[in-house]
Parts: structure tokens; C-alpha cells; sequence
């Protein structure tokens, strides 16, 4: 499909009572992890806001059937809704369920079950009129992440495992606002660092803070320095998401609620805010890793380089242990590393095979949750090797679990590297 296809559809698929549920599909939604489960995960909540009549407690595991026309790929057929509540009415069931499903997609042959789509972004437009089912749901899935920027520039940016209900209008915002507002009780804000106003330094309501200023807040509240570094990245990560949110929510809404005196107005700000989301959710993850390297360096003496060039115009993540060793034509290649941090690797992993022609073999951190094994094999193949937190490996697909590295993993690589470095420099000639 051309750019102009997707733009003209997002178009037509923008107005009244129209609402948008926009996710990356993981792994377990496309059945590239082998879970076979019977359809891309659609929170509950907002099932029952777009299909109303599928919410009845006297019956078991309701169903509710409907027009899916998977625009992008010229697939239509009927959908099947269903709320799994057996959980509420056998009590005795060896598998109780209370969750919600998508079903009837007709396998592997749908792009939202195609192993290959692992990765993308794709959109659920609900057409629906108040109180009433959705009469159809129209669907693109992404084939480029050209095509995911365009979503992206209208709604902001849609991390692996989060997802994002959008419309136009605010009157269908506020309906289905309940579904994606996090409970603000004082025992959830410890967990998710949320911020009410008091609590944001003076500073940054008057300047929005810089990535590397939130990720130093987050720090302080997470600081977790003992804690295995996988786990530690993922806690610190969710923190940082909810100080921004918070940061953004107290800075914004006062103006929001104000108005806008002209539309140029209203839309100036409204892309700030996009574009200062998307920056946000592409240095994110770099600047997280960073911290840890530093952590790392203070405890075990890990020397690294971020941003550093490389080869004239090239600049890596990070290179190990240091830029003037990879300057350094007698420094011994093998004993070179680099990273790249990248929250999705679906196409941008091959944007990392140049960035250090001295490094054969290239790491990539990632956050995706699950690939093919198809573009496994084809990363693999590229001597790039992939590097997910330990709570996302069980999304990948089982023959590609044990080739997978574990960011603690990479990182006790990196050490052992360093005390060979170090007693090679002690050995006397």
C-alpha cells in the first residue's frame, strides 16, 4: 500500500463516535510465541464500552458477532467478540477465565495473525453511535515503520506492551478516559512514580524537563542499585513513563482547559506535545542504559563510550570499553563491543549493521515483545544478536528463547572483557 492509502484512510476513519484502540502487536497476539491464543489482546473495559451488549453477567462466556474489514491487506470478514467469564460461573473449573477476546480471524492467512506482522502498529477503528454495539471495526496494520510514524504523528508515540485509546472528540475521549488513567492512590504512585504537583520541582513547570533530568528523578526514586539489572531497567522504565505523564499532565492541562483563541494555536501546541512524546519514547530506553552503565563503572569499573563516532559519520549507542580503543588500530577487535538501544527492532535493526565496521558481531537491546522466527534468523544471520529484558523473553518464540541474551547477561560479558583487558595491561612484556 502507498503512503497515500494509509493517510486517506486515517481520513475516513476520523470523525464522531468513531474510537481508535492502537497497540503493537506482540509475540502471543500474532502466535509467533506458539500461544496460540485466539486473537490480538483487547482490554475489557473497552470491549464492553464498544460492544455493550457483550456485557451480561447471567450468561456464560457472551458473544457478539461483527463486520472486521483489515483495510491494509483487503481482508473482510465476520469477527467474533466474546467476554470469557466462566471465572464467574463455575467456580469448580480447572481453568477459570474472566478476559476477553477477538476471535475468528481465520489464522495464519489474516496480517493479525501473521507471525510476520510481529512488531507492527496496528489500528482498531470502531465505528459505533452511543449506547449502541459497533455496527463495523476497520483495521490497518503497518507494514513500515513509515507508515507507524504517520499513526504516530497523529496520536503519539505506542511503546511495545502499552496501548492507546484516541478520537478526535472529546466527548468520546472522556467516555473511555476510565480505561487508560492509571488509579492515583498513594500505593500505586509508589510503585509508578506518579507526581502530583506539589511534588514537581518549580524548575520544570516552568521549563519542561530534559529525558536525562527524568531519568536522574527516577533514579532517586528508584534507585534499586542491588537489584538484578533486567528487573532494574524495567521498574525504572515504567517509573520514568509515569513522571513524564504526570510532568506533562500538570504543565498542559491548565492550558488546554483555557482554549485556544484560534485553531493554528490549538494545533501548535497539540504537536509539541506529540513531538516532545515521540522524543521522549526514542531516547528513553539509551538513556536508561546509560545510567546503568554508569552505575556499572562506579561498582565494577566498566568503562564505555555513548555516542561516540565511530567511523566518520557513524555514531553508536555505545561502544565498549571505549572510543579511543576502537580508534585504536593495535586494541584487539575482539575485545570490542556495541550496543544499540532501540525500544522496536522490527526494520531499525538494520539500521545498526554499519554504525561500528570494527565490530563484527553487534548488539541490540530491544523491548519488542516477540519477532519471527523468520527475522530472527535474518538478525542472526546479520551477526546482530538480541538483547530483552528477562521479563519479555518468554514472549519470543520457543526455538528462539535460549538464543536470546538477557540484559544482565550482556553486561557480566562486558566484565569478564574488562578483566581481561585490565590483567593484559598488568602482564609485563
Amino acid at each position: 500500500m502507498a503512503l497515500a492509502d494509509l493517510t486517506d484512510w486515517l481520513d475516513e476513519n476520523t470523525g464522531e463516535h468513531i474510537i481508535w484502540y492502537v497497540k503493537r502487536l506482540a509475540a502471543n497476539d500474532t502466535q509467533a510465541s506458539g500461544a496460540h491464543q485466539a486473537g490480538p489482546y483487547i482490554p475489557k473495559k473497552f470491549l464492553f464500552c464498544v460492544f455493550p451488549s457483550l456485557e451480561r453477567l447471567d450468561l456464560k462466556n457472551p458473544d457478539v458477532r461483527f463486520d472486521m474489514r483489515i483495510d491494509s491487506h483487503g481482508d473482510a470478514r465476520k469477527v467474533r467478540a466474546v467476554w470469557y467469564n466462566n471465572k464467574l460461573h463455575d467456580s469448580t473449573s480447572k481453568s477459570p477465565r474472566d478476559e476477553s477476546r477477538l476471535t475468528g480471524f481465520g489464522g495464519g492467512a489474516s496480517a493479525l495473525l501473521d507471525p510476520e506482522s510481529t512488531g507492527s502498529l496496528v489500528v482498531f477503528s470502531f465505528h459505533r453511535k452511543p449506547g449502541q454495539d459497533a455496527s463495523i471495526c476497520r483495521v490497518w496494520v503497518c507494514d513500515s515503520e513509515v507508515e507507524a510514524d504517520l499513526v504516530e504523528d497523529t496520536i503519539g508515540s505506542v511503546e511495545p506492551g502499552k496501548w492507546k485509546i484516541w478520537s478526535q472528540y472529546e466527548s468520546e475521549r472522556d467516555l473511555f478516559s476510565q480505561i487508560e488513567q492509571p488509579v492515583k492512590t498513594s500505593h500505586v504512585r509508589f510503585h509508578t512514580g506518579w507526581l502530583e504537583k506539589h511534588e514537581i520541582p518549580a524548575d520544570w513547570l516552568i521549563k519542561f524537563p530534559t529525558g536525562a533530568d527524568i531519568i536522574r528523578k527516577t533514579v532517586e526514586l528508584r534507585p534499586n542499585h542491588g537489584s538484578q539489572v533486567d528487573v532494574r531497567l524495567m521498574k525504572r522504565r515504567e517509573c520514568e513513563y509515569e513522571i513524564f505523564r504526570s510532568v506533562e499532565q500538570a504543565i498542559e492541562l491548565p492550558n488546554i482547559r483555557q482554549g485556544f483563541h484560534t485553531v493554528e494555536e490549538f494545533v501548535a501546541r497539540a504537536q509539541s506535545i506529540l513531538q516532545r512524546r515521540k522524543s521522549r519514547s526514542g531516547r528513553s530506553l539509551e538513556l536508561h542504559a546509560r545510567e546503568i552503565f554508569i552505575e556499572e563503572n562506579m561498582i565494577e569499573g566498566l568503562h564505555f563510550d555513548c555516542q561516540p563516532e565511530s567511523d566518520p559519520g557513524k555514531r553508536p549507542d555505545f561502544l565498549f570499553p571505549s572510543q579511543a580503543a576502537y580508534k585504536n588500530p593495535y586494541f584487539p577487535e575482539k575485545k570490542l563491543r556495541m550496543l544499540a538501544a532501540k525500544t522496536t527492532c522490527k526494520e531499525r535493526w538494520r539500521q545498526i549493521l554499519n554504525e561500528a565496521n570494527r565490530v563484527d558481531s553487534k548488539h541490540l537491546l530491544t523491548l519488542q515483545e516477540g519477532v519471527s522466527e523468520r527475522q530472527f534468523k535474518e538478525m542472526t544471520d546479520a551477526k546482530v544478536n538480541l538483547v530483552v529484558p528477562e521479563a519479555l523473553i518468554q514472549k519470543y518464540p520457543n526455538s528462539v528463547q535460549p538464543r536470546l541474551q538477557t540484559f544482565e547477561s550482556f553486561i557480566g560479558d562486558l566484565r569478564l572483557l574488562n578483566m581481561s583487558s585490565a590483567s593484559s595491561a598488568e602482564t609485563p612484556n
